[in-house]
């Protein structure tokens, strides 16, 4: 079998690509930190050309990225990207990134950071950092199942078939599911973090049926049933991602520098890169691959001679992976008098594809060379480089050798924690590991981080010295830049303890939306309804100007501070002749924008009908909370209750409508749809900090409606599993008790708190919930 050579680069991103699709052989996705999905359509051959759109343009970088294969409906298929906001957007290929989405997908609490669909179109499966993986069908456009039990971010999902998913996990764990939800088989033996899965053909030679890799760098072969096949070794460090072959070969790519081809156990081809990471790799129909890379570029690969760039593009790209310079500290201790010379690379062959060893030049420099089986000769990947802030001196931790082992204190009057470090690492990979192998809170996350970044400046590979563009919690700042020969004073520094959760003092609000998306609807839906004979409640022309009007303040408003607006003032009299006078099927566009509209302006508080109802009573008069097989409705219009508190005006509205409020949402307690307990939970928690604020603790009744919230709190935590919604009633169970010690003895002897407490323990492992039990225990005394 031929070498894989370079057929395209493809060099339109601005930041690391960390996602790529190959789903036919003339069409290519990537998705970036750069807040981009690119389309890349081949235009031209011999040599390849290819022409790039873009097809997304969001506000936070998208690391998740798959394709639906062509369905009734849908003949060019369906994008399907995620990342850091949360949403998982799904839109055809030919769109433009200004034009509506197919669908906004909603449920994780936490950056998105794999996608997969399964292979007949039936479903998207996807997975979070919030330790939890969803199966959304497709056309519905709702979470049609949650895959719990995780205990940590869920890296990797695999739509194995119709009925069958897979998970990765940070816990170490594969997970086997059935595709409605329910836990087939848990599968250990991996020895770190599980990133990368890949389904295998059904003739494959070693019999298996799946491949995982992860952070200890090994590629293992899987029966569902749990039976390990093997283990493929090679590859250096961390693997981010694998891809099947048509001919049953594995591709496999990572923090090494790598994508490692693999045939029968062996591998067979390794292509380095001018990059620190090959974050992601995907298989053509056709057998090319493509990578994308740190280095912002995605590249296509080929066998076939006549799908190869052309050859002084691939002589360019072997150049650029010799002039790469590698930190001495990715290679281990190097000493250089003992190395051999450039002899050594004509007089020894190598023992297996993609060896590397160091050899020292005629010109005193360290070259690292890497064998290559196919060629059956040496090849250059770059100069070994002192980094600036390491003395090149290794220090023990554990048997195993590092960089730097940081003295962190977390806790006063404990140990300081141990921060092992390589420079060859990805300080995000690294400040992760470190607060999860210690149970610290993920809110940590950034600190860590930012405090390996600014204590240790490294090496870059492939990339010059620049400015950091801003905060990126997946480590944009994290490259090491060469140059810098002193390190920046430290931005941020860890706690000297714990940070205290309790009590709340900040409102939360849900304002995600595609407004984009939801004036399309209410189109539709107005045009269903004139067509059916109900033109006496459509919007007409002038109605339909207003909502067109507000679309663009209303954008602005939520994202900035809430202020009155004729325009939105306007709008919010629209949206509430929708919501009294439309079917109820068809309400929930209407909803979402009163939602937002509470959000964005105080005019949605202080909103008086002809005969002084306010929105609570809109809301209870339109019968929206007595409708549980509309549980979506019910939802938006708690969040829009939530809502009201980002305004003074709404602040005095919830407090005054308490009763009411809590009448119509307190037949969702029980209830099983996350988004809904989600939108009660924050709800109450707003109660929670209202009730305790300074200027309400002290007044009549804020006793009594703490206890009445507080029995509802114990409710929700006992009967709940979400681990958000747990999260967020723990929250407001512990603010709470700063009402004083009536308060507190009620929640210990009337609402058997610590009974809550111990099913909340029981429900969610999560570090975050042990937390905050842990301080309601503490005022509990």
């Amino acid at each position: 079998m031929p070498d894989y050579k370079l057929a395209a680069s493809l060099e339109e991103h601005e930041d690391d690509v960390r996602g790529v699709a190959f789903p036919q052989p003339n069409l290519v996705l990537s998705a970036s930190r750069d807040a981009t999905v690119r389309v890349w359509k081949l235009v031209g051959e011999k040599p390849p050309h290819y022409d790039c759109s873009i097809s997304s343009h969001g506000s936070s970088f998208i690391n998740a990225i798959a394709y639906c294969p062509p369905i009734k409906g849908f003949a060019d298929g369906l994008i399907v990207s995620g990342g850091k906001d949360t949403v998982i957007e799904v839109r055809e290929p030919g769109r433009e990134p200004d034009q509506n989405a197919e669908a906004l997908l909603l449920g994780h609490a936490h950056n998105v950071c794999a996608l997969d669909v399964d292979s007949t179109g039936a479903y998207v499966v996807s997975g979070s950092w919030d330790s939890s993986a969803r199966v959304w069908r497709i056309g519905r456009w709702e979470c049609d199942a949650l895959l719990e039990g995780h205990q940590g971010s869920v890296w990797a999902v695999l739509a194995y078939d119709r009925d069958t998913i897979i998970t990765g996990c940070a816990d170490q764990i594969i997970r086997v599911f059935s595709s409605t939800g329910k836990l087939l088989n848990t599968i250990k033996g991996s020895t770190d973090v599980v990133r990368a899965l890949c389904r295998l053909p059904s003739n494959h030679p070693s019999g298996a049926e799946f491949a995982s890799a992860g952070n200890d760098g090994i590629i293992r072969l899987w029966k569902l049933s749990g039976k390990q096949i093997a283990e493929l070794h090679g590859h250096e460090n961390f693997i981010y991602s694998l891809a099947s072959l048509p001919t049953g070969e594995i591709a496999s790519s990572g923090e090494d520098r790598t994508v490692r081809i693999w045939s029968d156990g062996d591998c067979i081809q390794t292509i380095t890169h001018p990059a620190i990471s090959v974050w992601s790799v995907a298989a053509s129909p056709n057998g090319d691959i493509v990578t994308g890379a740190s280095d912002k570029k995605v590249r296509v690969f080929s066998r076939s001679q006549d799908r190869q760039a052309a050859l002084e593009i691939i002589q360019a790209f072997e150049e650029s992976v010799k002039s790469s310079a590698i930190p001495k500290q990715q290679v281990g201790d190097v000493q250089k008098e003992k190395l051999p010379g450039p002899e050594f690379l004509q007089q020894k062959s190598g023992t297996k594809e993609g060896q590397v060893i160091m050899i020292k030049e005629d010109n005193a420099s360290v070259g690292a060379y890497q064998w290559s089986q196919g060629a059956q000769s040496w090849m250059s990947v770059g100069t070994v480089v002192d980094a600036v802030g390491s003395s090149g001196k290794k220090t023990d931790y554990l048997g195993k050798d590092y960089d730097y082992v940081f003295d962190v204190d977390i806790e006063d009057g404990k140990p300081p924690l141990k921060l092992p470090y390589n420079l060859s690492q990805n300080p995000y990979e690294a400040a992760t590991k470190f607060i999860q192998d210690n149970e610290l809170p993920m809110t940590y996350l950034d600190q860590v981080a930012n405090f390996i970044t600014t204590n240790t400046q490294g090496a870059s590979l492939g990339q010059a010295s620049q400015d950091a563009a801003g905060s990126d919690s997946l480590g944009t700042e994290s490259r090491y830049r060469p140059g810098e020969s002193t390190a920046a004073p430290p931005t941020s520094s860890l706690p000297t303890s714990r940070p205290k959760v309790l009590p709340q003092t900040a409102y939360l609000s849900i304002k995600t939306a595609n407004l984009g998306t939801i004036r399309k609807k209410i189109g539709e839906l107005n045009e269903q309804m004139t067509n059916e004979g109900h033109e006496d409640v459509a919007l007409g022309p002038s109605q339909l100007a207003i909502i067109d009007a507000m679309i663009k303040p209303l954008e602005q408003r939520i994202a900035a501070t809430p202020t009155t607006d004729d325009a939105l003032k306007q709008g919010v009299n629209v949206v509430v002749q929708m919501i009294k006078t439309w079917p109820a099927s068809p309400q929930l566009p209407a909803l979402d924008l009163l939602r937002l509209l509470a959000a964005a302006t105080p005019d949605t508080a202080l909103y008086r009908s002809a005969d002084g109802n306010t929105i609570v009573d809109v809301l209870e008069e339109s019968k929206v909370f007595e409708d549980p097989d509309r549980p979506n409705h019910i939802m938006l219009a708690a969040r829009a209750f939530s809502n009201l508190f980002e305004t003074p005006q709404g602040q005095r509205l919830a407090n005054e409508s308490f009763g009411k409020t809590r009448a119509l949402v307190t037949a969702s307690k029980n209830t099983s749809n996350r988004n809904l307990i989600i939108a009660v939970t924050t709800l109450y928690l707003n109660y929670a900090v209202l009730f305790t604020s300074s200027s309400h603790s002290s007044q009549p009744g804020s006793m009594d409606r703490g206890q009445t919230l507080m029995d509802d709190l114990t409710g929700i935590i006992r009967s709940t599993t979400d681990s958000e919604a747990v999260y967020r009633g723990l929250v407001a169970a512990g603010t709470l008790l700063g009402l004083g010690e009536e308060l507190q003895l009620a929640a210990k002897e009337v609402y058997d708190l610590e009974g809550a407490l111990k099913k909340a323990e029981q429900a969610v492992k999560e570090p975050r919930v042990k937390g905050i039990v842990a301080e309601i225990r503490g005022l509990l005394g």
